[in-house]
């Protein structure tokens, strides 16, 4: 212990003595080491963290209808009792649904987002309320009987001023009295990561919560997401499968509902398909590892510092071993050395990293959806602070130690410390590692400029709608307390008044927005379509009014728009899509075909076809997408689609003030431009396309300091040959050409190997790449341009000054 105390003072001694390598190396190791702490700290709180407050949360899973692969679904009440009868699997299994609720009773209306939960909820998550309880088994037995409600800890604090006596309390939830009954712990904020509760109701409340109605006996409306806690000792295969033995006879009594739903997969929490992890599993790995590549071209420019260094160094070391130093004690002590180094930057890095954690939400376009992500450097973010710096100081610290602790003491002591042999064998290991950084720098380039270029390419995608210049203002009637009729009259006399201000060029109302959260489906049977065998007939559905496509811009190729004549009186009338008629009616007329949607088991005639357009993300295949008319399929929560000239958020004051002469007391959420909220579309094109090119351009830097460094300090250890050289008759361009062969050919070798790297590894990107192939030509090849320029303006500079060495200094240099 005593000797590596001794190690760390010398080290510290030694590092102290030249403080601009040690500045250099600090911050290179914090760049690196910070870049992965950063997306750490992403990682720790989402995938490795995806439900904070859980009881040992590797237990509970996410279960989801349809097979691995298929897109994610929701299930129906009566599938969710049908899994949990006398199943051996879990040790509890329960369901939930996110929903928008309004606090009436004091004041104005304000709109929050809960939760309605199984009685078990609390008690499989594991999940203890710091104040009362969570529900009772009784809770659970008459519909609409149990009017009790658990509150988020932030809603005890900033409703209730954490008023201890807050149990007992009666809260007013969509004009319905809840008694309070029990507060959460402050980490829990919900069961899906990302999303945000305030407060949990009873499923049996679903009447008054949810505009559907009563859907606990509804067998054709998938609404319920459900979590389980496997028992000790079941694999989740094993619950899987018993999972789907159990929900088959719910789908062969209610076989057109289940059509391509049969099925139960079972995920881990991290990967549930609903909440962020959906997207972040893929996304924050692949930061991962390209923030991995940043931190190995740190630790070899830190490596070929060293190794220039250690030339200085050759006499020390040899002196040392002369005197009966160890390989073994001279290895420890250059590394000790070197882990001084890291632990610095480590230091300097975790400091970065309190500011930039914080980052990641800053991507995310503000939304009414109650996005919450808690990300912050924590206790397992320093301790993988502590782990990277440990194995970074290894890493670039081993070859160093390991080479400058090899040579016989004796032949270091017949040269001088200037001698070039030692220096030259030194070179070889250091143009190694140049080979190596501009190898890994060309690949962080190349993914940079693919997702740069994705980027730019999402700009540039045509949605199939114009964004440009519309408000968009989201309202929930339900909550108010309407009923169909008064709401569908509200309805019509919003968009009467919003057409009539001046600057409004169209209006209309709908249920969702394109490229937005949220949206809905429904199960159609189109006319003479022969279904196939466990066809899901499920499909992307909007409630629209008239003007819809007009405002939007979206071209209507035949037939009409919804007129004020198609009303809940008159004939059932729908607008499908391209897609629509060429899966369903291939080479046939689609006006006046009928479909049967299971909103209302009702038949609607096309009068309609409009031009395809995105639904969910830009890089989507066309998809089947129906539009209904507002006023024959009504839905309480719509959204106000105004095309204005001018500034759109200049009207929002004004749509807003419009809704509240019609009630004051409505909630108007949500106000933004269509084109903002298009931007969610592009979330993940953006935050990498931001850190995967904040990384690119520091490989870039690394890269062209590393080849500059090593050529510098060549061409210093071949002044006695130049000067030969130059002597016998060699040009300054002869000099040149010799110095910029030795750069071009390190560079030369590192993009071939580069290049082949990243033909093989961009393939993995194609996910989350739009427009753009993973393995782009003019990618490739600009960013191999680029880096030869930058590498070979780096290896100018040290051929310039070789240029001006002079011939008999040169000759007298040692």
């Amino acid at each position: 212990m005593t000797s590596v105390w001794q190690d760390l003072r010398y080290s510290v001694r030694m590092i102290a003595k030249t403080p601009g390598y040690a500045a250099i190396a600090i911050i290179t190791l914090a760049l690196g080491i910070g870049a992965n702490t950063t997306i750490f700290s992403w990682i720790n709180s989402t995938l490795l963290n995806p439900v904070p407050g859980l009881a040992s949360p590797r237990q509970v899973v996410s279960l989801s209808l349809g097979r691995a692969g298929d897109n994610p679904f929701p299930f129906t009440y009566p599938d969710v009792e049908a899994m949990r009868e006398e199943q051996q699997s879990f040790t509890g299994i329960t369901a939930c649904n996110t929903t928008p609720m309004s606090l009436t009773g004091k004041g104005k209306p304000e709109r929050v987002w809960g939760m309605l939960a199984s009685v078990n909820y609390f008690d499989v998550l594991g999940v203890r309320p710091i104040l009362g309880r969570g529900f009772l088994p009784e809770e659970d037995e008459k519909p609409g009987g149990a009017p009790v409600a658990v509150i988020s800890y932030r809603l005890w604090q900033t409703h209730f001023g954490a008023n201890p006596g807050v149990v007992g309390q009666t809260l007013e939830i969509n004009q319905h009295p809840y008694t309070i009954v029990g507060v959460t712990p402050a980490v829990f904020q919900g069961s899906q990561t990302g999303l945000r509760s305030e407060i949990w109701i009873p499923i049996m409340m679903d009447a008054q919560l949810l505009p559907q109605g009563d859907l606990l006996h509804d067998h054709h409306y998938f609404w319920l997401f459900v979590l389980g806690r496997l028992k000790p000792g079941v694999a989740p295969e094993q619950a899987q499968e018993e999972m789907t033995l159990r929900l088959k006879g719910e789908a062969k009594n209610y076989p057109e509902e289940h059509r391509g739903h049969d099925s139960v997969t079972v995920y881990p929490l991290w990967r549930s398909p609903f909440g962020a992890n959906q997207f972040l599993s893929t996304l924050l790995p692949m930061l991962m590892t390209i923030a991995g590549l940043v931190l190995l071209l740190a630790c070899a420019n830190v490596a070929n510092l060293m190794l220039v260094r250690a030339v200085g160094r050759r006499r020390e070391i040899a002196i040392r071993m002369s005197m009966g130093a160890s390989r073994w004690r001279l290895v420890r002590q250059l590394l000790v050395e070197s882990l001084v180094l890291a632990m610095a930057g480590g230091v300097v890095a975790l400091v970065l990293t309190f500011w930039t954690a914080g980052t990641f939400m800053k991507f995310i376009p503000a939304t009414d959806f109650p996005i919450s992500l808690s990300i912050r450097a924590d206790r397992a973010v320093l301790l993988a602070t502590i782990l990277i710096s440990v194995l970074t100081g290894v890493i670039f610290g081993i070859l160093p130690a390991l080479r400058s602790s090899s040579e016989a003491p004796v032949a270091l002591l017949k040269e001088d410390t200037g001698s070039a042999s030692g220096g030259l064998r030194k070179a070889r290991l250091a143009s190694g590692l140049v080979v190596a950084q501009i190898s890994l720098s060309l690949l962080l380039l190349i993914c940079a400029g693919l997702f740069i270029r994705s980027f730019m390419s999402a700009q540039q995608i045509n949605p199939g709608f114009n964004s440009h210049n519309v408000l968009i203002a989201s309202y929930d009637l339900f909550t108010a307390g309407y009923s169909k009729d008064s709401g569908t009259e509200f309805d019509r006399q919003i968009v009467a008044k919003l057409e009539a201000l001046p600057g409004v060029q169209s209006v209309a109302l709908s249920s969702r927005v394109p490229l937005g959260f949220g949206g809905g489906s429904t199960s159609v049977k189109p006319e003479g379509y022969v279904l196939r065998p466990n066809e899901s007939m499920e499909t992307q559905v909007a409630n629209i009014t008239p003007n819809y496509f007009q405002t939007m811009q979206i071209p209507i190729v035949k037939g009409r728009d919804f007129t004020l004549q198609d009303t809940k009186g008159s004939q059932r009338v729908v607008i499908v899509n391209e897609t629509f008629v060429d899966r369903y009616w291939p080479n046939q007329e689609a006006l006046g075909k009928q479909l049967n949607s299971d909103l209302t088991n009702e038949w609607f005639t096309v009068v309609g076809v409009a031009r395809n357009s995105k639904v969910n993300e830009l890089n989507e295949k066309p998809m089947p997408f129906v539009y209904l008319p507002l006023c024959q399929v009504y839905r309480a929560t719509m959204i106000i689609n105004a095309r204005v000239t001018g500034d759109p958020l200049a009207f929002g004051k004004t749509v807003e003030k419009t809704i509240h002469e019609l009630n004051s007391d409505l909630v108007v959420f949500d106000i933004t431009t269509l084109e903002l909220r298009e931007q969610i579309a592009s979330f993940g094109q953006r935050i990498a396309g931001t850190f995967v090119g904040a990384f690119g351009l520091l490989a870039l830097v690394l890269a062209a300091v590393g080849i500059y460094g090593v050529t510098a300090y060549t061409t210093r250890q071949r002044t006695h040959e130049i000067g030969i050289r130059m002597a016998l008759g060699a040009s300054k361009r002869d000099i040149l050409r010799l110095v910029l062969g030795h750069g071009l050919r390190l560079t030369l070798l590192g993009l071939g190997l580069g290049l082949a790297v990243s033909f093989a590894l961009t393939r993995y990107l194609r996910s989350l790449l739009l427009g753009v192939a993973s393995t782009d030509a003019l990618t490739f090849s600009s960013v191999a341009i680029l880096l030869c320029a930058v590498a070979l303006f780096a290896c100018f500079i040290p051929a310039r000054r070789a240029m001006r060495v002079d011939p008999i200094v040169a000759l007298r240099y040692e």
